[in-house]
């Protein structure tokens, strides 16, 4: 798990922390992380989950997870 968080941050730095910056302020910073999380989560197409979004993937999860629930 902690190889995993360790990739994503370098990702997240490579991608816009020194991509992006010179930075001007904390709140710049602050916006443009949420900006890449919002992306990283709901757009970005994902190979090993058919090239679809994360967050596509696990709401069809919980979607048949709830018809597993209500047929049983």
């Amino acid at each position: 798990m902690n190889a995993l968080a360790e990739s994503i941050i370098g990702l997240f730095k490579t991608e816009v922390i020194n991509f992006l910056g010179p930075w001007k302020s904390m709140g710049q910073v602050e916006w443009e992380t949420l900006q890449w999380v919002s992306w990283y989560n709901i757009e970005r197409l994902h190979s090993a989950i058919g090239h679809q979004p994360p967050q596509e993937m696990e709401d069809e999860f919980h979607a048949e997870m709830s018809a597993v629930e209500i047929a049983a």
